[in-house]
């Protein structure tokens, strides 16, 4: 069985691969403890001076919802939010390449890293709402400071999906390219970053992400706790069985 997280360090670059195409990289509860360790293995070696996370055709669909409500529901938060922990305080250049889908937390994971590529192809979506959550990895904050309130506040309480070219506009990715060169700009984009004085890069990010640390850790207690509370209503089970006998949820009888 191939393993859904594929981890390569070529150089001073550790690549982190979604490896899942046949869920277009759902994340399941074991990729995030994979991916977990993966960062803070990176974090602490020396010879990492980068950190990359790539998909293949889709970057991610986001959570995997049926495995996450095979572990309990609220049970299941424990590794995504160790992974959230380790994303959101990793010290090093942190690059992201997209294409394909980008769903939940496959578009909430770049709003903590330092540089991310897009192809064309990439489609984006946060369908929090729609399964009747709320939004996690300090979106809430983060998101807003990213796009303006307005654009996050439609994009979060709609669920609405938007594009590559839609996201570049508003702020959330770094430089669209061309998807047949996506992983090349994106290895000489890590290649140019790790070339650089480490300890520099490392001072350079900390005082970047300093101003919001910790709002941004206030945001994701806030948002764990709204997101488990979610997780026992009756909205989400009417979202989840929804999704799961793939038709439309009824809200209408919830006041």
């Amino acid at each position: 069985m191939t393993d859904p997280v594929l981890t390569e360090a070529k150089g001073s670059v550790l690549t982190i691969r979604l490896n899942r195409p046949e869920k277009k990289n759902a994340i399941s509860l074991a990729m995030y403890e994979a991916m977990t360790a993966a960062l803070k293995a990176a974090a602490e070696d020396p010879a990492a001076r980068v950190a990359v996370i790539r998909g293949g055709e889709d970057f991610s669909a986001g959570n995997d919802i049926a495995d996450f409500l095979a572990a309990g529901g609220e049970s299941g938060l424990t590794p995504i939010v160790d992974f959230l922990d380790a994303l959101s305080t990793f010290p090093k250049p942190l690059v992201a390449g997209v294409r394909g889908a980008a769903i939940g937390i496959g578009t909430t994971l770049l709003l903590h890293c330092d540089v991310v590529l897009a192809s064309a192809t990439a489609r984006f979506q946060l369908p929090f709402i729609q399964l009747g959550l709320v939004p996690e990895a300090a979106s809430s904050l983060l998101l807003p400071a990213a796009v303006g309130r307005l654009k996050a506040s439609w994009w979060l309480l709609t669920g609405e999906g938007f594009d590559a070219d839609a996201a570049f506009a508003a702020g959330l990715i770094t430089k669209l390219v061309a998807d047949e060169t996506l992983d090349a700009e994106l290895d000489a984009a890590a290649a140019h970053l790790a070339a650089l004085p480490p300890a520099a890069l490392r001072q350079t990010k900390a005082l970047l992400r300093g101003p919001q640390e910790a709002a941004v850790r206030e945001a994701m207690t806030r948002e764990v706790e709204a997101f488990g509370a979610q997780l026992k209503s009756a909205e989400a089970r009417e979202a989840f069985t929804a999704f799961l006998e793939k038709r439309k949820p009824d809200f209408s009888r919830f006041g």
